[in-house]
């Protein structure tokens, strides 16, 4: 009987150059499904207790999801290892071809260790697999030697992810390139590609995938659809992408101002999506198979950095990258994104660096290089440090590249105050003095400070109701209740891989009826809730191993410290009492101890007491 998923992987040794496909067990897809929970077992058992996430053994996995490659629409895949950056558990997503053509070549995921002896590239045509040289393409960005293996294999068609000169340089919060506009772009899945001395994948599949029951699929297809084609937030999407955010987040008093000093912009609308229809878009375009097309094609038109290609400048992007640095030019804020995406950085995470950089060297604590400007509102200050710490250019570079956290330890000179990050990874663009749920969002987020388990601000200034009641903003008891729920529909539903933009309109009654008629294996509703609660407790137990404590469960000082100096939530903070209160009602309603760990009885009723372990088979001592 025909299944949507492959129902084996491939294991690719660097250190030995050899691959072998391997059947999924039918327990681990049974109790984890694809995409985030696959990866959060399969990292909990080739792994052993801190592993160096650079070195050989730290697997590398691009992983898809039951209904990647399939007519549902807004699908994606996900890559899974251990942040250089946290040291934490790092799942990161990304649209385009690359998840499907996974699932064409046959499998349902790709899993890599090892190192290559020198420079690689991966090429995958169905069931071939081969290591090709790629000391030619070793310094290129990642655009650039994207095309190079398409040229080099004679394969304008295969589908490939590559890393930039961050990667290969090992920085901390490098992306991986998935074709021209997708990046997985959060904790440094990059740096782990280039410590395997591997520069890129590039895949050609022909298998077809298919599902159990394509009558009912077809059914459940279409009531996706139109539940995208109904709802408000999709279709505002679909106009602007998530650049019509940004001038509703100032507006909301959520928007990061001059390294989150502040969190309200007045000249927020020169960033969004107005500007951008005006100086950058042309076309739309989108991911494989959604419908949404909440990407904007465009080139800079006008200026100093006229006649580059663009795509939408993202939300975080163009809040990280310029309300945060003080540049209100969405040209100038295109030309920064467009550098990180060659270069294979988090664009995220630089915007929060150079933010700190800005405010340490306004107070003294960083010296700016001869006729460098480091200052809120430089973009030429801004270029440099981006060039710098990709590329490792000098001392500064090599010390910023480190991520926010280290290099405030340090500097030290005060700088920690101002040090804006949650475990080591950067802040998102949604400042969370006003919204205290969104701040417990960073705090136990599984990957440190991440928007994308729980978007509490939906609540409380987005108008979302909970259990029919509206959420008042300022307050923090019953957030963790709230909070709980959101996680774990998120990673439950982060198993089949969904994009967040569809999930705003598919209810999981839908979602489920999809898993259930491209796999045949009944689900209700509420199975995304459960099975999200048994990832999420598994992910806690990898970053304990890893040596996360409750004070890591925290936000930055500023946070605690600075009350907003205007705007909706003027005089907002959470403070260290307002954290220690939420942090205790959250682990209670998890089911976790006092020092946040998962009770015997929680992890019995989620079926972790006793796991059945994956190993890699007849693997050697890398």
């Amino acid at each position: 009987m025909a299944r949507s998923d492959m129902q084996k992987l491939l294991w690719v040794d660097l250190t030995a150059r050899r691959s072998q496909a391997i059947a999924t067990p039918d327990w681990l897809q049974e109790a984890f499904v694809g995409g985030k929970g696959l990866g959060a077992k399969l990292m909990n058992d080739l792994t052993s207790a801190g592993v160096d996430p650079l070195a050989p053994e730290c697997p590398l996995m691009f992983l898809t999801g039951p209904l990647t490659a399939t007519a549902a629409p807004s699908m994606r895949a996900c890559v899974v290892t251990k942040s250089p950056l946290t040291g934490t558990f790092l799942d990161s997503y990304f649209g385009g071809r690359f998840g499907p053509e996974i699932k064409y070549a046959g499998y349902d995921g790709i899993i890599i260790t090892g190192r290559a002896d020198a420079p690689v590239y991966l090429w995958i045509k169905d069931d071939a697999v081969e290591l090709c040289p790629a000391d030619a393409i070793w310094g290129q960005d990642a655009l650039a030697a994207n095309a190079a293996i398409k040229r080099d294999l004679a394969a304008p068609e295969a589908t490939v992810v590559t890393i930039g000169q961050a990667g290969e340089n090992r920085v901390p919060f490098a992306l991986v390139s998935c074709e021209y506009n997708r990046q997985a772009g959060r904790g440094g899945a990059g740096a782990v590609m280039g410590a395997k001395n591997l520069k890129g994948v590039a895949l050609q599949g022909s298998r077809v995938v298919g599902v159990h029951d394509l009558p009912a699929f077809r059914a459940a297809c279409r009531e996706a659809h139109a539940a995208i084609a109904a709802n408000e937030e999709c279709r505002t999407l679909t106009y602007g992408g998530t650049s019509t955010s940004v001038a509703w987040a100032s507006e909301a008093g959520v928007l990061p101002v001059r390294n989150h000093a502040d969190q309200v912009d007045p000249k927020a609308d020169r960033l969004g999506d107005e500007a951008q229809y005006k100086h950058l878009f042309l076309g739309k375009a989108a991911c494989f198979g959604c419908p949404i097309r909440c990407s904007q094609m465009g080139a800079i038109r006008t200026g100093k950095y006229a006649h580059q290609i663009t795509d939408i400048v993202e939300f975080e992007s163009a809040a990280l990258l310029g309300s945060n640095l003080g540049i209100h030019d969405v040209r100038a804020v295109a030309h920064l994104t467009k550098l990180c995406d060659r270069c294979g950085i988090d664009s995220m995470s630089a915007g929060g660096i150079i933010g700190f950089a800005f405010e340490a060297a306004r107070n003294g604590v960083l010296q700016a290089p001869d006729g460098v400007t480091l200052d809120f509102g430089s973009v030429a200050g801004a270029e440099y440090l981006l060039r710098a710490m990709a590329l490792q250019e000098n001392e500064l570079g090599r010390l910023l590249s480190q991520g926010v956290k280290r290099a405030a330890e340090i500097l030290d000179g005060g700088t920690r105050h101002y040090a804006m990050h949650v475990k080591g990874l950067e802040m998102p663009a949604w400042g969370p003095r006003g919204t205290p749920g969104m701040g417990l969002a960073y705090m136990t987020a599984d990957r440190g400070g991440c928007h994308q388990r729980g978007f509490m601000i939906a609540y409380e200034v987005g108008g979302r109701e909970y259990k029919g009641r509206p959420v008042p903003a300022h307050t923090i008891e019953g957030k963790a209740e709230i909070l709980k729920g959101e996680q774990d529909y998120l990673a439950g539903t982060d198993t089949l891989v969904k994009c967040d933009f569809g999930a705003f309109a598919v209810p999981p009654e839908v979602y489920a009826r999809l898993l259930q008629a491209a796999t045949g294996r009944p689900v209700s509703a509420t199975f995304f809730n459960e099975l999200g609660e048994r990832i999420w407790n598994q992910t806690r137990l990898f970053n304990l191993r890893e040596g996360i404590k409750p004070e890591d469960d925290r936000l930055p000082r500023r946070i605690a410290e600075e009350p907003l100096p205007d705007g909706p939530h003027k005089g907002q903070r959470i403070s260290a009492e307002d954290m220690n209160r939420m942090r205790a009602d959250y682990y209670r309603v998890r089911g976790w101890d006092a020092q946040g760990r998962p009770t015997p009885q929680t992890l019995a009723r989620l079926g972790l007491n006793e796991p059945p372990r994956f190993t890699l088979p007849n693997r050697d001592k890398e």
